[in-house]
């Protein structure tokens, strides 16, 4: 779980949605969301995955009925699909930074990783294309031998880099004075979008759109107690989210750049916080490359839960392989147009990334808390809870978290419209 959750959306998307919506504002805004809504939003997914035993799209042909479910399960998965394909175009960067740290150990000052990356769309797209087709290898070899494997192998690796990253940049000139004056909130900017884009961060950073949870739910064992997983796999996300704020925030403030810089913000800075750290140059490339293996953990998810969702919906000749293969060519071909024009990442990122994965996240909650039925949603979530806290789960799940997702993405959308 920490695997899915944990990857470009802790290190690339959480600084610069933080720089542009509030700075430390967002920050807490953040971390109430995710305990107080994501955690149980993605207890609801579990349960409706392990509820069912089936992928997204049929677990909310059970919740709402054929016609329906069918219809905001391939919605939800349309979604998830086309998070993938961006979200490789990204990794694609970030593996390309690796070599470009490795090749000219960042000599070439007058041109940012991502400028640079943006800049050759060939040779992005290639590597992009080869990162879809690793993850459906992984995928292929089933849950034990490629996504648990993975999963154990590369998350301990990053942990100590990322570690080391922080205290490396803390001891730069000045890090320390910049880190605590931005975190002196200005509560006075908080309003629905900075409530659309710290609960959008939420869902995209641990994956909540109503596919990847359902499908990693219906794998969980029957005695699994949910609650305390989801929680614990938001706190783990929320942990590696705080963690690059550690390294970015101060680097970006003592470098004089702007934390408002958008998609491009970590692959401006880190170049010039590899070169003040001391052993930069060679921890770049190790720290750049890891952090694509673990961001394609996420990506790795994503095939196997459109795959899944569509092997559910067809006869046993396109089975769960042949599906997986087909969803990589699409995706594939789909990515062509994003690489030749990256800079439509960030518009695809609002759409899909936040709007599309926060609704994804508010209809599985209603299919849970309301589509299978009060009883089901205190058998799947009263696991490992006292009775006490198992019944106000469920009725945090009935009522307040579809509730407070309803009203912020209902309130981005009036102040956008009005805007």
């Amino acid at each position: 779980m920490a695997g899915l959750a944990i990857g470009l959306g802790n290190v690339w998307r959480f600084p610069y949605m933080m720089g542009q919506h509030g700075g430390s504002a967002f920050l807490l805004v953040y971390a109430v969301f995710m305990l107080a809504l994501a955690a149980p939003a993605l207890a609801a997914e579990l349960s409706l995955g392990r509820s069912t035993r089936r992928g997204p799209v049929a677990a909310f042909q059970a919740a709402f009925g054929p016609r329906l479910g069918r219809c905001i399960g391939l919605l939800a998965l349309s979604a998830a699909f086309m998070a993938t394909c961006y979200y490789s175009i990204v990794i694609a960067n970030v593996f390309y930074s690796a070599w470009f740290a490795a090749s000219s150990g960042f000599a070439e000052t007058t041109l940012t990783l991502y400028e640079t990356g943006l800049g050759r769309h060939g040779l992005q797209y290639g590597i992009a294309v080869l990162v879809i087709l690793t993850c459906t290898v992984v995928v292929s070899r089933g849950l034990k031998k490629g996504i648990e494997s993975a999963n154990k192998f590369l998350m301990p690796i990053f942990a100590l880099a990322a570690v080391y990253m922080v205290v490396a940049t803390l001891r730069l000139p000045g890090a320390l004075t910049e880190l605590q004056q931005f975190l002196q909130p200005d509560f006075g900017a908080a309003g629905p979008s900075i409530w659309f884009a710290a609960m959008g961060q939420a869902c995209f950073s641990v994956g909540l759109s109503g596919t990847l949870g359902v499908m990693y739910g219906s794998y969980l064992r029957s005695q699994t107690a949910l609650m305390p997983t989801a929680m614990g796999t938001c706190l783990m996300d929320l942990g590696a989210a705080f963690m690059a704020a550690l390294f970015v925030v101060p680097a970006v403030l003592v470098f004089g750049l702007d934390l408002a810089a958008g998609p491009g913000l970590l692959f401006n800075t880190l170049p010039r916080l590899f070169s003040a750290m001391p052993g930069g140059g060679l921890l770049a490339p190790v720290f750049l490359a890891g952090w694509g293996l673990v961001a394609m953990l996420t990506l790795i998810a994503a095939l196997d839960t459109v795959s899944g969702a569509l092997s559910d919906l067809t006869s046993a000749r396109w089975n769960r392989k042949r599906w997986l293969w087909t969803t990589a060519m699409l995706a594939i071909l789909v990515m062509l147009p994003i690489g030749l024009n990256p800079e439509s990442i960030g518009t695809l990122d609002l759409i899909f990334g936040s709007g599309m994965f926060m609704l994804g996240a508010l209809l599985a909650t209603l299919a849970v808390g309301w589509g299978l039925g009060k009883a089901t949603a205190l058998q799947q979530l009263a696991s490992g809870l006292p009775a006490g806290l198992a019944r106000l789960t469920v009725v945090w799940v009935r009522f307040v978290v579809p509730g407070a997702l309803a009203a912020i993405l209902g309130g981005f959308l009036i102040s956008s419209l009005r805007g």
